[in-house]
């Protein structure tokens, strides 16, 4: 193998998506690479871990540096706590305020890294796939660099297992002479149906596309520019007319909106003649739907995967999952059944792909539940609704240690806070006052106030609200420490 393949590589996280085929479990507003699916650790967490010094990678040739982070402006907290959580500190984090797909985001990261790692390679990763086998994943990339330093774009392709139609393939040419172990692109291939991915899987050539590249930075530049123009100059705009918030950079919204929303791979991959693939057997599965957590998870002697309170009689091949409820399943077969406060799925796992179809539906009929769960994250900790009634609401706020709520105040509602665990330190008005456990507070309807925990330990309080309105949009922000006044 030929090539500097000590060279920077800077982990790329594609954190946008939204996982509704993983509906109820994911949300719109709480999506599956946030959730600990197929580990103790969320799957934003695991990708993060996989590419840190702290992974077990060898540190050479592999040279990873601090991942650049692309997210959902809406997600930006929520990322940043779990990056912190698993002490994976961020090159940055670049907030999207619009999905714009793959193209645009392996764009920003080019442009963003170029002024001070012109050489440097581009490791882009989905924030939602899982890789069970992270030393087969470190020599792939490995062999990846080499081609990549040698200028090429380099995708990795999964040696495929089954017939498999839900997956775009990749056919594979003559072996590269740079890089022991790639080959050229033949060509990119749609999701076949399954009559071609019987022949695909027979013949041996083609590939699963993971939708994981290995770029260098300026060759990718050079091809934006001359494969998808559009997408690079708005991109470039959008850098140009943004500003950092905190920790994060926001980009011009007006600018990025004229990006198209093209994959990388249309925009480039199946356009330029540098594309270049490795085939790894690396426990790859891109977790699109009920089905794959299936065929990833333990399984009893009778094929299901249990997760939660769950009775099984007489039942196969289920996927079943109750995150608070007793759940009860009786007689089935190759079925999933996941169980969440606020809705219940049951589904044929040959048709998990359809989940999609419900998350539509709920959408169309405005319903919340295809964006939010019961419990809310916030930057200062969660909170979940109880009750609602006419006029009133009961929910539990947690809030993290040494963090605060915004200055705020309400034009329609007054609040009633009972501090169950820890202590808080309330503004109310002109004056502050520390609330003890089991003590109580009252917010009048137009009070300014503000809610705070200066302990060590998480502040749970139960929150009574009355009056005429209870959307949360009756918050005027005051001050806040988040940046969302």
């Amino acid at each position: 193998m030929t090539g500097n393949s000590a060279q920077k590589i800077i982990p790329v996280l594609l954190s946008g998506g939204t996982g509704s085929r993983l509906w109820p479990l994911s949300r719109e507003l709480y999506p599956k690479q946030f959730l600990p699916l197929c580990s103790e650790r969320t799957m934003l967490q695991d990708t993060a871990l996989r590419v840190s010094a702290r992974s077990g990678a060898p540190q050479a040739p592999l040279a990873f540096t601090q991942p650049l982070v692309i997210c959902n402006q809406e997600h930006r907290f929520l990322a940043a706590e779990q990056l912190r959580q698993s002490r994976c500190d961020a090159r940055g984090i670049i907030l999207e305020p619009a999905g714009r797909n793959t193209a645009a985001a392996c764009a920003l990261a080019a442009l963003a890294v170029e002024a001070d790692d012109p050489d440097a390679l581009l490791l882009v990763l989905p924030a939602d796939h899982e890789i069970r086998d992270a030393d087969a994943f470190h020599r792939a990339v490995t062999i990846a660099a080499a081609g990549a330093a040698a200028g090429r774009l380099v995708t990795f392709g999964i040696a495929p297992t089954k017939p498999e139609t839900g997956y775009g393939y990749i056919r594979r040419g003559h072996s590269l002479d740079e890089a022991d172990g790639a080959f050229t692109v033949a060509a990119f291939v749609e999701k076949p149906s399954l009559e071609v991915a019987e022949r695909y899987l027979a013949d041996g050539s083609y590939l699963w596309n993971s939708g994981m590249f290995l770029f260098p930075v300026g060759r990718l530049l050079v091809e934006l520019e001359r494969h998808a123009p559009a997408v690079l100059a708005a991109c470039r705009a959008a850098l140009a007319g943004g500003a950092r918030d905190l920790d994060f950079f926001r980009l011009d919204a007006e600018a990025f909106a004229k990006a198209p929303a093209i994959s990388i791979d249309y925009a480039v991959m199946e356009h330029t003649d540098r594309a270049a693939v490795v085939p790894c057997e690396i426990g790859w599965t891109d977790v699109g739907a009920w089905s794959a957590l299936w065929d990833v998870g333990s399984k009893d002697t009778a094929g299901n995967v249990v997760i939660g309170d769950v009775l099984l009689e007489g039942a196969r091949d289920c996927y079943v999952r109750s995150d608070n409820h007793l759940t009860a399943v009786v007689g089935v077969e190759n079925a999933v059944v996941v169980v969440v406060d606020d809705a219940v799925l049951v589904a044929d796992r040959a048709q998990a792909q359809d989940v999609k179809r419900i998350v539509d539906r709920l959408k169309a009929d405005g319903r919340s539940e295809s964006s939010t769960h019961r419990r809310v994250h916030r930057p200062w900790g969660s909170y979940q609704s109880l009750h609602t009634g006419e006029r009133f609401q009961v929910k539990s706020l947690t809030i993290a240690p040494g963090s605060r709520l915004s200055l705020q105040k309400h034009h329609h509602r007054a609040e009633h806070w009972v501090v169950v665990n820890g202590t808080a330190l309330v503004t109310r008005g002109e004056e502050q006052v520390m609330i003890y456990e089991n003590q109580s507070i009252y917010i009048p309807i137009g009070t300014v106030h503000r809610l705070e925990n200066p302990g060590k330990v998480p502040l749970t309080i139960i929150e009574v609200q009355s009056g005429s309105y209870l959307g949360e949009d009756d918050i005027v922000r005051l001050e806040d420490v988040y940046g969302r006044n």
